[in-house]
């Protein structure tokens, strides 16, 4: 997970100038739930759920147009420079004087024009229903899905906001120890000048001086890294300088009551987005059945015609004409096309089922491994705290003895070495917890409790 938001904060850094955002001025404090409210309102895929879910209000007002009143206008013109010629039928013929000769005839006018007005209501078609509740079950289907895009952001944004502030910590761990080993080094050169001690021991004290100055330059590059991940996942300008408030109280008590995986899967975004998903398999079937039922529609057409020698200047008028009537459609035999897109349909729903089965069992695994790693860091903690707790004492003790000439240098600088460790072991797993709150928080279905 850290090597994945590494690599992410890497390509930020690197498509920097791709980034057409004004030059941000100051420092912005953020807490945990300041990130997240920025990110809700700026990440991009968070507005693209957005998007989608006002095109399911569109595809609602789509679907119930085909039940409403079709209004079509329509016109033509035609001209025929050489109009068609019929042979009439040679009983004809005598009337001419061309007894039994098949005799060719032209009809119809060299211009033809034509002006119409067509109105068509559908009065019934099942696949219509069937459609509406469709397209409003679409629209819950995108509605779930922008829950999840802001999930999935709340998770990755607690995530690298705790991964941040943990190594904002250990940088000041790591910066209170040189500021130690710093004044302690200039004692010791005093001392050295005034043989009081070895310059092995002024030697020992620049080592690690010197180890602590490349781990806080490795966590300084890593805190900027892991700052630019926060600032990819909340879509804020690179160049927006950010400093994060403490973490206490962010996810303490979120979580009172227990809770079986049943009710934590039916909380799950994804199971009701999986539950949706069934239900439109289940419009889309009955859709397809909807097909052997008739259809029914009214029509009625008013327009005017007329056929001229000139299309201008003429004194041929214009004839009205018009029709109304019902068209009914019922489907015979199909070939059993239907019967196939049925059992399909009926497959697909089986599919869905096993999702939301293996999503159950998913959520056991989840919420055990949640609470092992919530108990298990909660014991560390403890540990590591009461750790810390004695080699400061340890620390204490031995920097006493230092400057009593009883303890040598080396019971010093381990001693510190000590306390460093106890301390970044502290961090870690205070780190481990605040994840292990966002996993049960996840496996529970109750993300959205940090924006509340």
């Amino acid at each position: 997970m850290i090597k994945k938001y590494f690599l992410v904060g890497m390509m930020a850094v690197f498509l920097r100038p791709a980034f057409a955002q004004e030059p941000a001025t100051g420092t912005q404090e953020l807490s945990l739930q300041q990130a997240i409210e920025y990110a809700l309102s700026n990440n991009q895929d968070v507005k693209k759920a957005t998007y989608d879910e006002e095109i399911g209000t569109q595809q609602i007002r789509q679907a119930r147009s085909q039940g409403l009143p079709q209004v079509n206008v329509s016109g033509g013109l035609d001209y025929y420079p050489a109009l068609p010629t019929q042979l009439m039928p040679p009983e004809f013929g005598g009337l001419v004087g061309r007894p039994g000769e098949a005799l060719p005839v032209k009809f119809g006018k060299d211009y033809n024009a034509s002006a119409n007005v067509r109105l068509t209501q559908l009065l019934y078609n099942q696949s219509y229903f069937v459609g509406l509740k469709a397209a409003k079950t679409t629209q819950d289907l995108y509605r779930l899905r922008k829950e999840m895009a802001k999930e999935d952001l709340i998770y990755n944004i607690g995530t690298a906001y705790y991964q941040t502030l943990q190594t904002k910590e250990q940088f000041e761990t790591i910066e209170a120890n040189l500021e130690r080993l710093t004044e302690l080094a200039r004692i010791m050169e005093l001392q050295y000048k005034n043989d009081l001690v070895a310059k092995v021991d002024v030697n020992r004290i620049k080592v690690n001086k010197t180890n602590l100055e490349n781990q806080l330059q490795s966590l300084t590059t890593a805190y900027e890294q892991q700052k630019n991940i926060l600032k990819f996942f909340m879509n804020m300008p690179l160049d927006q300088e950010i400093t994060l408030t403490s973490a206490e109280g962010s996810l303490d008590n979120v979580v009172t009551e227990a809770i079986t995986v049943a009710q934590a899967t039916t909380q799950k975004t994804q199971y009701q987005l999986l539950q949706t998903q069934k239900q439109l398999q289940d419009y889309s079937i009955k859709n397809t059945q909807a097909g052997y039922y008739p259809t029914l529609s009214a029509y009625g057409q008013y327009g005017y015609n007329t056929q001229r020698d000139e299309l201008f200047g003429s004194e041929v008028p214009w004839f009205k004409t018009s029709v109304v009537g019902l068209q009914l459609n019922i489907p015979i035999f199909d070939g059993f096309r239907k019967d196939a897109q049925v059992k399909q349909g009926q497959l697909e729903m089986q599919k869905i089922e096993q999702d939301m089965s293996k999503l159950e069992a998913n959520t056991a695994v989840e919420l055990t491994n949640a609470l092992a790693q919530l108990q298990n860091s909660q014991r560390s903690i403890e540990v590591q705290q009461q750790n810390v707790d004695l080699a400061q004492e340890v620390y204490n003790t031995t920097n006493e003895r230092y400057k009593e000439g009883i303890s040598p240098l080396t019971d010093l600088l381990e001693a510190e070495v000590s306390l460093r460790e106890a301390k970044t072991n502290l961090n870690n797993e205070n780190l481990k917890y605040k994840v292990a709150q966002l996993n049960y928080l996840k496996a529970r279905g109750e993300l959205d409790k940090l924006i509340q």
